[in-house]
């Protein structure tokens, strides 16, 4: 009997890709390109009140396997204003061996906002997670955006023992690097992450980076939002123009909860909209 399923079909990996720009015009920020190439696709449905252009991301095959290449790049000229987010959590799977590569590209023209807010990525036991975060930002432009990445499927009890996380960022303002990042966790990762040094046991972690002119001046504003007991959080500020809060704990719910309590003082804070996560986090 021939193989049910042939070499070629089993060894398909998805290669997508989205571009999406935001414009400004007559005082109003609108869609001005989209490409779209499957899976990846966006959605724009209408803003809260208080809220601007809106954008939510969508992965169409549900997950990541292995060797996956999904390219997302977002570009909002200048004057615009927009915020991205994601329809659901992101999944990568277990891999036979290939890495998946997700690569992010934000660009924000002068006087530009941008609130880039996916939800989390959950890595299953097994997967092997290489992603880029590049971020070019104007010197005039303010960011404020998010990544959290969960270490196995905590609902199911499921830690990441083995496998691969690979996640880099790099942010540049005015074509300046301003501040780089990188977390690799590789091989034995249950390990390393039950380390005092390390994660101490940690299932769970987020980063937010706000960008701006007078990114510093809000740093009392994000450590009076660390109030959830359930997880350790710390804010710095790497420059006057660069603004970091780090969330890491045993429960991803309590670092999902403490997330939302930064994100919303901090996009009051900076923006003047009101005090709320994307409304993508609570549907």
């Amino acid at each position: 009997m021939p193989d049910a399923v042939p070499a070629s079909l089993r060894l398909q990996r998805n290669d997508g890709r989205l571009v999406v720009g935001m414009a400004e015009r007559a005082g109003a920020s609108h869609l001005a390109d989209l490409y779209q190439r499957p899976p990846l696709r966006a959605l724009f449905p209408r803003p809260e009140p208080g809220d601007p252009f809106t954008a939510a991301l969508v992965n169409t095959a549900g997950g990541v396997a292995g060797g996956d290449r999904l390219a997302t790049e977002v570009a909002v000229a200048d004057g615009a204003a927009a915020l991205v987010s994601a329809q659901a959590a992101e999944k990568i799977y277990r891999s036979d061996g290939p890495d998946s590569l997700l690569t992010t590209t934000l660009q924000v023209g002068a006087d530009a906002v941008l609130e880039w807010a996916p939800q989390e990525t959950i890595v299953f036991d097994g997967a092997r997670l290489r992603r880029d975060i590049a971020i070019d930002a104007a010197p005039t432009a303010r960011l404020l955006a998010t990544e959290t990445v969960v270490l196995g499927r905590a609902a199911r009890g499921e830690r990441l023992a083995r496998g691969l996380v690979h996640d880099a960022w790099r942010v540049r303002r005015g074509g300046h690097l301003v501040w780089a990042d990188t977390l690799r966790l590789d091989r034995d990762i249950r390990t390393l992450v039950d380390r005092p040094a390390t994660l101490d046991g940690a299932t769970a972690l987020a980063t937010v980076c706000y960008v701006a002119d007078t990114a510093a001046a809000l740093i009392d504003a994000a450590r009076s939002a660390l109030t959830e007991t359930g997880c350790r959080s710390g804010a710095t500020a790497v420059r006057d123009d660069v603004l970091l809060v780090r969330l890491v704990g045993r429960d991803a719910g309590a670092v999902r909860r403490q997330l939302a309590i930064v994100w919303s003082a901090l996009r009051a804070a900076a923006f003047g909209r009101p005090p709320r996560p994307p409304r993508l986090w609570t549907v």
